[in-house]
Formats: structure tokens, C-alpha cells, sequence
């Protein structure tokens, strides 16, 4: 890539924040996500919990993007990545599949969404995320905050 970027925060139960400055070689590009929003954990529910959040973003001319998505705020590694309700945690993910098996993490030695594209592109990516079932945690308000990285 050219070492362009843009960051935008994907926030984990919350809102999605613009954040940083356009570069002067995206002048011609907009970003955003959306949140992946849990709700309710049921720690006696023996099935996983699932839900969606976006990353989109519209440019002219673009010859290729990387969309990275950081470890969060609340955990040493993106494996697990970890929501947090003081000092407590519950373990989590996020994906770039429906069936969960290709982490989106920072580059190498993980996963990340690449394109190549040239005139106007509009891209709206799905990132699917998981709560693991059998995790035993007191009743709380557990967030996370993600940036997502646009590198071009």
C-alpha cells in the first residue's frame, strides 16, 4: 500500500466515532462502522452469541485497500479480544466470516479485508463477532472500543 491511513473507532456494544485526520491521499474517500452490538450474555446458554457491525468506506480511484481492526482497549492480544465491565472480562472476537474460523485482527500474522478497486468504490464489509458460551461473569455493562485502520 501507500501508507495512507485513515482510523475510525468500531465501538463493541456502543457508537461508532469518527476519528483522525483525512490524508491529502484520501481527499477523495469517506469512512465509517457501525457497532457490533451483543445485547444480553446468558452465561447458563450453552450456544454462542453472535452479532454484526460494518466498516464502509467510498473512494475515487483507489488501487487497493487494507481494512485492519486492532486488538480493543481491554486486552494484551486480539486472541482473545476481551469486553470489560471494571475489572472484569468476557472473552470475545471478531471475524471476517460468518462461520467465525478467520480472526480480523492487525496485520500479521492475522487476517485482514483486502480489495483492489479503481474508480468510485463503495464497500460495506461485515464484521461478524462471538461471544464463547460457558463464561461466568457477574452481571455488568461490558464494552470494548476497536479502531479500524484504512490502509491505502
Amino acid at each position: 500500500m501507500k501508507g495512507a491511513r485513515w482510523l475510525v473507532t468500531l465501538a463493541v456494544f456502543g457508537g461508532a466515532l469518527l476519528a483522525g485526520e483525512r490524508p491529502a491521499s484520501a481527499q477523495f474517500c469517506s469512512f465509517g462502522a457501525t457497532s457490533v452490538s451483543f445485547g444480553s450474555y446468558d452465561v447458563f446458554n450453552p450456544v454462542p452469541l453472535a452479532s454484526t457491525g460494518t466498516v464502509s468506506y467510498r473512494c475515487l480511484f483507489l488501487q487497493g485497500m487494507n481494512v485492519w481492526l486492532s486488538k480493543g482497549l481491554n486486552a494484551p492480544t486480539n486472541n482473545p479480544r476481551q469486553l470489560a465491565s471494571g475489572t472484569d472480562r468476557l472473552n470475545y472476537n471478531l471475524y471476517l466470516d460468518p462461520g467465525h474460523t478467520q480472526i480480523w485482527g492487525d496485520p500479521n500474522p492475522n487476517h485482514y479485508y483486502d480489495g483492489t478497486f479503481n474508480l468510485w468504490v463503495t464497500a460495506t464489509v461485515t464484521v461478524y463477532g462471538l461471544i464463547p458460551a460457558g463464561q461466568d461473569v457477574p452481571a455488568g455493562n461490558y464494552t470494548d472500543s476497536v479502531t479500524v485502520t484504512f490502509n491505502f
